[in-house]
């Protein structure tokens, strides 16, 4: 029998498996479960950086649960969307999250500026600290979810780190950009596992958590706040007025 490869967007674990029990484990009985099997690493990998579309359909061997939006708030208690913003790029950079609970945008957060930063390190830096956030609610036994737009923050903790840090943390081809926040972010990542959703989300499409997230990294940037903290207070459609970023 010809080897599959299985991705799972939304599970305990995201990423590429190449065995099925493995991929099994982190679908069945995983709320808002979405995975599917492809015949080569290579497609796999491409269909996990670009995200699940709507045909996508269970792997071969059925798991128990089917699969809902993964954004659906009744799945988790507490949901945190995190994105981060730079002018230009590379430049001013920041961060800023929003955190759902029961479905109910309950804080937002800003800051971790750098006035040398690039897009992707505000990404990195905005999902540690929803990562940090995690933990706490975690500890406390709520169900988390974290959301975010950046395939490539996603993919960099949980896809390609596992196989970098086999390698010595090394690639072929080159160096490891923003390597020190990338060990930082994926410790802290596995050491949730399993008990952690990491989702993507479609940037700029109405999602309202995203759209609080985008504009809390802005708000960092053009406000230049470098400590990571609370934005009081909360009016939506104000905040949703803001700048984009």
């Amino acid at each position: 029998m010809a080897q599959k490869f299985y991705v799972v967007w939304a599970g305990r674990q995201t990423g590429v498996f190449s065995d099925w029990e493995t991929a099994r484990t982190q679908v069945d009985k995983f709320a808002g479960a979405r995975y599917k099997s492809f015949s080569t690493r290579a497609e796999a990998e491409r269909a996990f950086a670009s995200g699940p579309s709507t045909s996508v359909r269970s792997a071969s061997k059925p798991a128990t649960i089917r699969v809902p939006a993964a954004s659906d708030s009744s799945k988790f208690h507490v949901q945190i969307y995190c994105d981060g913003a730079c002018e230009p790029n590379p430049g001013n950079a920041g961060s800023g999250m929003a955190v759902y609970r029961e479905g109910n945008v309950e804080e937002l957060w800003f800051g971790l500026y750098n006035p040398s930063g690039t897009n992707n390190t505000a990404e990195l830096s905005a999902l540690h600290q929803a990562l940090l956030y995690a933990k706490g609610e975690l500890e406390s036994g709520a169900d988390v979810q974290i959301l975010s737009d950046s395939k490539y923050a996603i993919s960099c903790i949980s896809l390609w780190a596992p196989g970098w840090e086999q390698k010595g943390w090394k690639k072929s081809g080159g160096e490891i950009k923003n390597l020190e926040i990338i060990k930082t972010a994926y410790a802290l990542y596995t050491s949730l596992l399993p008990r952690i959703a990491l989702t993507h989300v479609s940037a700029h499409v109405g999602t309202e958590g995203n759209e609080l997230a985008d504009r809390m990294a802005m708000h960092a940037v053009l406000t230049k706040t470098e400590e990571f903290r609370q934005y009081e207070p909360i009016d939506v459609p104000q905040i949703l007025r803001m700048r984009a970023g």
